[in-house]
């Protein structure tokens, strides 16, 4: 009697958290867990696909590099607020006031409400590298845009080019520190009023004045955006264009 071969059993695929996600999104949402926990340098792409229940192999399929993977993610976080930044600046039917606080109300959303607070690894000396220049280029042509819309407002209107410069960044700049809320990867427990306030705070430092008329316009707006958008990659209608 002829004995058959025995099937020669392979490691067993370790079952991710989100077994219907596609297995790229397995590995960037398992990268952005680790990236933020246990730091970039520390976690090795073994551990990223292991933890998204994957094989090495797997993410070389998709990612040519550990460095490709942070810059993807990194873009993430800037992209869809250039997506409407672009959009609002061709708004001319509102207040440029209006558009600016619906940016800010937009772009802080999408800090606040992610998983992960990836923006902490901004300030990563990698970032500096040649590989993060498509990276950097967007989050350039991003702080661009709040002082395009920023000129355009009755108060923007009378800076000089270098206050004008300065008060830019600094609204930018108040924006961006959703990430320092975020320490130690905290959530925020109410997305919506949080990112709400960021763009009231962002007004005060625009000397925009009496802001209640830009405020219901700039919610018009995101809820006008969230509900044509199909690329935005944050959270619904109700969170960022509602109260």
């Amino acid at each position: 009697m002829t004995e058959r071969p025995r099937r020669r059993v392979g490691r067993p695929r370790v079952a991710p958290e989100d077994d219907g996600a596609e297995p790229r999104e397995q590995i960037l949402a398992a990268a952005a867990e680790l990236f933020t926990t246990q730091g970039y340098t520390a976690t090795s792409t073994r551990a990223i696909t292991a933890k998204a229940g994957l094989r090495q192999a797997s993410m070389y399929y998709y990612f040519a590099s550990k460095e490709e993977l942070l810059r993807t993610l990194l873009e993430t976080t800037v992209a869809p607020s250039l997506e409407f930044a672009r959009w609002a600046l061709t708004e001319r039917e509102a207040m440029a006031e209006a558009r600016l606080w619906a940016l800010t109300r937009i772009d802080a959303a999408q800090l606040a409400g992610a998983r992960h607070n990836l923006g902490a690894l901004y300030l990563l000396p990698e970032v500096r590298r040649p590989a993060f220049e498509s990276f950097r280029d967007l989050r350039d042509r991003l702080r661009d845009t709040y002082k395009q819309l920023l000129s355009q407002t009755a108060a923007g209107l009378l800076y000089t080019p270098g206050e004008l410069h300065q008060r830019s960044r600094l609204v930018f700049g108040l924006v961006e520190g959703v990430i320092l809320a975020r320490q130690d990867n905290a959530t925020v427990s109410d997305p919506v009023c949080f990112s709400a306030d960021v763009a009231d705070g962002a007004m005060r430092l625009a000397d925009v004045g009496d802001m209640s008329e830009a405020r219901k316009q700039g919610m018009s707006l995101c809820a006008d955006w969230l509900g044509r958008s199909a690329h935005y990659s944050g959270h619904g209608e109700d969170e960022a264009g509602g109260e």
